[in-house]
């Protein structure tokens, strides 16, 4: 119990640069304290106490403003960083060196008993606001950017934004392992915007063309515009009435 609280303790101190002391952070760090009810509560549910757990996880919620369903797995250094409005479900797994941000939501989509709630691998960092829907798998190292709505698994390592979230990069080899918030700061792709610029290129393009065919046509249609061309003579009568013209007749020889 205390060694897992000195985990604790030195992650809070290691992620956040505000954290000055182990006693300040014991304390005053209510995404700390949330942990520490639900290893209670967690404890009581898998001994068959279920009212007395989820008594000690209401407790838990109304002084830290974290509601953690005393049947979910979470690991260990699990950091809930400033804490408020953190939900996470039932069947919810949470591995270790997780980091959770204000507002996010590991949230259930489905009336059924069974697995109903996301499942978040090593290292996964999720920033403020994000809402994770459904029996989803996190990869490992995987980051969800704030106010990120997943409706679907995320490979490890990947990067994900946006309403339904999107993947926008891959974690790279020279990356940091801890990335605030879960949304890098440089080096990140918008596909929206990627997309709209793709698209603008094309219709410039296609302008181009269509200013290219216009000309085209209006030269087409006005030969004597088209330099070194005349305009196409009529046949000229003869003296005798008949036309310069080849004649064909029927049965001439």
């Amino acid at each position: 119990m205390f060694k897992r609280l000195n985990e604790d303790i030195r992650t809070i101190l290691d992620h956040d640069p505000a954290a000055r002391t182990w006693l300040e952070v014991l304390l005053c760090y209510p995404g700390l304290h949330a942990i520490i009810y639900h290893r209670l509560a967690h404890g009581l549910w898998r001994r068959g106490f279920r009212l007395a757990a989820r008594l000690v996880a209401h407790i838990g919620k109304m002084l830290t403003a974290v509601e953690i369903h005393p049947a979910a797995r979470v690991g260990r250094r699990v950091f809930i960083d400033h804490a408020t409005g953190v939900v996470i479900g039932e069947t919810a797994v949470v591995g270790d060196d997780v980091t959770l941000y204000q507002g996010v939501t590991l949230g259930g989509t489905s009336l059924d008993k069974g697995k109903r709630h996301p499942t978040l691998e090593n290292g996964v960092i999720v920033g403020s606001g994000a809402q994770i829907l459904g029996p989803h798998v996190i990869g490992e190292g995987a980051r969800v950017g704030a106010n990120a709505v997943v409706l679907a698994d995320v490979p490890a390592g990947m990067t994900v934004v946006g309403i339904p979230a999107r993947v926008v990069m891959r974690k790279k080899a020279s990356d940091e392992d801890f990335c605030a918030y879960g949304t890098p700061v440089e080096g990140i792709k918008d596909p929206v915007a990627r997309t709209v610029r793709t698209l603008h290129h094309q219709m410039r393009e296609m302008l181009e063309r269509i200013d290219h065919l216009e000309s085209r046509l209006a030269t087409y249609e006005d030969p004597a515009a088209r330099a070194g061309d005349e305009a196409p003579q009529r046949p000229r009568l003869m003296a005798t009435g008949t036309s310069d013209a080849p004649r064909h007749a029927a049965g001439e020889r």
